[in-house]
């Protein structure tokens, strides 16, 4: 069986590290040709280089490039070993594109939709962990695809409606149900939510992830980007993706069918499982995760959402009604909101409020047609930074 050439896009966050695992656990299906990385952890992306060795490395600077050098030689990394190292704006859609069997996008935010796009055009197959990408470039990145199961999704609810959906055709969807943990203050009311610090706001009852990954899970947002990655991914319709709270984060997500029948894909609250379905798509690795015990009792529990206290969803589908733009707007719009709140200028309740001010504001000036061009995006995100952080600094 040929190994699959892996470029890994985030290798130093927390799905880059676990998919890391997955393919140090199975060396005969799996190389890392390429790794992307931030500029925060030299020392563990020289770890990362020093074990993996790949071919090229991108970094977000070139001053981040330098760092990175100093931690190889600290390391006691031979020059000679070190990988084609490169630095600045389109770094890491250069690696995007280096030819990989499969491109692993976990970077965080919008700053992965070039990847995303460069990846795609390459026609590699793109694990997509960087959710913020699809969201932001919609039918952008759809019609760049050159193959429809050319996305594979890392999102442990998108994989977990992926593998649903091998129980029926299409045609025989009614309902897609994505599940939520609720995040840490599921039952509280909005008052109540005005006193939260960034600290009771980044201790997420369930998962281990970064920081605006686990504040857009306090917040729900991360829930309606979700909604959005769902209904452009699988083709379903807005009104027909439902929402539950499912505190024990066990179930990932079921698909209704016409004729009554829900499927439900059950396991333990492991990114390594999508990581790795994702790696070896539509294979599935042995091992991947411990599974669960049936021989103990427990309990699963669903309920609604509370919308008038996380209101994301809402603005999620009012978004996806108002046009092609509105959702990258959205996802700007609150990238700005949650370092504002993280840097002490905004409350948390006004993570939602600021996305939702600016979206109301957003009317796109030029709009060619249904499938927004790359500048035109770049725009609307853009516009909606500047009045999100014009809100949050109160100019």
């Amino acid at each position: 069986m040929k190994r699959r050439a892996v470029a890994l896009l985030g290798s130093t966050g927390s799905i880059g590290t676990q998919a890391l695992d997955v393919v140090a656990a199975h060396p005969g299906r799996f190389e890392i040709v390429a790794l992307a990385a931030g500029a925060t952890q030299p020392k563990r992306l020289a770890a990362q280089i020093a074990r993996f060795r790949p071919a090229q490395v991108a970094l977000p600077s070139h001053d981040a490039v330098r760092f990175l050098a100093a931690a190889l030689a600290w390391a006691g990394v031979p020059s000679r070993d070190w990988p084609r190292l490169t630095g600045g704006a389109g770094a890491a859609a250069e690696v995007a594109a280096v030819g990989a069997d499969v491109v692993l996008n976990a970077m965080p935010g919008a700053a992965g939709l070039e990847p995303t796009l460069a990846a795609l055009e390459a026609g590699a197959t793109l694990a997509l962990a960087n959710k913020e990408s699809l969201v932001a470039g919609g039918a952008l990145v759809k019609a760049a695809l050159r193959r429809p199961d050319q996305i594979v999704p890392v999102d442990s609810e998108h994989s977990a409606i992926a593998q649903c959906l091998r129980a029926g055709r299409g045609a025989e969807v009614s309902r897609l149900i994505l599940t939520a943990s609720g995040g840490p203050f599921r039952g509280r009311s909005r008052a109540e939510l005005a006193s939260v610090t960034p600290a009771q706001a980044l201790a997420h009852p369930t998962w281990q992830m970064g920081e605006l990954v686990t504040i857009n899970s306090a917040t729900l947002v991360n829930k309606a980007l979700e909604l959005i990655e769902a209904h452009l991914l699988f083709d379903v319709p807005a009104d027909r993706i439902e929402v539950t709270i499912h505190p024990q984060s066990i179930v990932h997500s079921m698909v209704e069918f016409v004729d009554g029948a829900v499927i439900a894909q059950a396991s333990p609250p492991d990114m390594r499982l999508p990581i790795a379905l994702a790696l070896a798509w539509p294979e599935r690795l042995p091992g991947a995760v411990s599974p669960l015990g049936w021989t103990a009792s427990s309990a699963w529990t669903f309920e609604p959402v509370d919308a008038e206290t996380f209101p994301a969803l809402d603005l999620a589908r009012v978004a996806i009604a108002a046009s092609p733009l509105h959702p990258a707007v959205l996802n700007a719009a609150n990238e700005v909101a949650v370092a504002a709140f993280l840097a002490g200028r905004l409350p948390f309740p006004g993570i939602v409020d600021v996305v939702g001010a600016t979206l109301a504001d957003f009317t796109p000036a030029v709009f060619s047609g249904q499938t927004p061009t790359l500048p035109e995006v770049r725009a609307a995100d853009a516009w909606a930074r500047d009045r999100a952080r014009r809100m949050t600094e109160g100019v």
